[in-house]
């Protein structure tokens, strides 16, 4: 049986799993909630990268990807950061939808799933 590996975790959460050669990430946010949905995609998308290094896999290797917005509004400017991100050739599933953030400054949130190196 495979070991399930547990990264950054605390008493509510992990940032990641790990299960055989699945990585579960939860939803990635902003540092800085008062940045633009630009600014605040390529900071939840940072910590993805990051993650996902924690976990020895890459970007290349995700699966699937779910993005909450705050506003759909953000839709297209969402998109020209998290389409410049995607390695080419190697896009996952996705999904993306108008959720209430756990905190009002935050503008989006990215959950992830990848399989390991």
């Amino acid at each position: 049986m495979s070991e399930i590996i547990r990264i950054d975790q605390n008493a509510r959460r992990s940032r990641a799993s790990v299960f055989g050669d699945l990585v579960f990430l939860a939803g990635q946010v902003a540092d800085d909630k008062s940045g633009d949905i630009a600014q605040q995609t390529r900071e939840a998308l940072a910590k993805v990268d990051d993650m996902l290094a924690r976990a020895d896999t890459d970007k290349s290797r995700l699966l699937s990807v779910h993005i909450w917005l705050k506003s759909m509004d953000d839709f297209d400017a969402m998109n020209a950061v998290y389409d410049a991100w995607v390695v080419p050739g190697n896009a996952p599933t996705r999904a993306c939808g108008k959720v209430e953030l756990a905190d009002p400054g935050y503008r989006i949130e990215v959950i992830a799933t990848a399989a390991r190196r």
